[in-house]
């Protein structure tokens, strides 16, 4: 089933007397329960199409689809309603992984100190019950948006988080749109669209 669908799709940004195309005739459909990156240098439009998808910015041309609707239909509270039940987002510099749920990003710190098992779910059980946060343990998104999410991590932490983020892939369904230029996330991706100058120039589908 089609989650994402971009139609010549761009976004122009005015630098004094010159138009710059970050995204120039975009066409691409991402599945659900995809697991993919949008890849390519610096400037070359990734950020730009990420915040597009996410409905963070508002394309000059063409359209986007989500989940069947076009995000040009919906209202700016409806389109924040979307973001807020369907849609997680990581940036570059982020204290949050939406792809875990609370309950996983409360514990996740402390795993990579390694804290015991039973020691973190005990901290995490107070530490819920203390900011009245009992039930949000298991809330999680369906699509999640990732901007460079690697840029900030160590490489051992990369390799952990994005192995986490493939099971749940696998697992759960979850659709991942990464943008990077990392080596590390660009291997692990079942899907690489590649952008340069604004444009798709390559797409590259792995089996799983």
């Amino acid at each position: 089933m089609a989650l994402i669908e971009l139609s010549q799709l761009c976004k122009t940004y005015q630098s004094g007397e010159q138009q710059i195309k970050a995204v120039d005739h975009v066409d691409l459909t991402i599945e659900a329960g995809e697991f993919c990156v949008l890849a390519g240098p610096s400037g070359s439009g990734k950020t730009t199409l990420l915040n597009l998808i996410g409905c963070l910015d508002e394309p000059t041309s063409g359209t986007i689809r989500l989940d069947g609707e076009e995000t040009s239909s919906r209202s700016v509270r409806e389109l924040a309603d979307f973001r807020l039940h369907n849609i997680g987002f990581i940036f570059q510099a982020y204290n949050l992984i939406p792809v875990l749920t609370a309950e996983e990003n409360a514990a996740f710190a402390l795993m990579l100190l390694k804290v015991p098992v039973e020691q973190r779910r005990q901290r995490v059980r107070e530490l819920f019950a203390t900011l009245g946060l009992e039930g949000l343990e298991k809330r999680k998104p369906a699509v999640i948006l990732a901007d460079e999410p690697t840029a900030n991590l160590d490489s051992a932490t990369s390799e952990h988080l994005l192995e986490m983020m493939h099971q749940l892939n696998h697992q759960q369904g979850t659709t991942f749109v990464f943008s990077s230029h990392d080596p590390l996330v660009i291997n692990k991706a079942d899907r690489v669209i590649e952008l340069h100058d604004g444009q798709l120039r390559n797409d590259i589908r792995r089996t799983p």
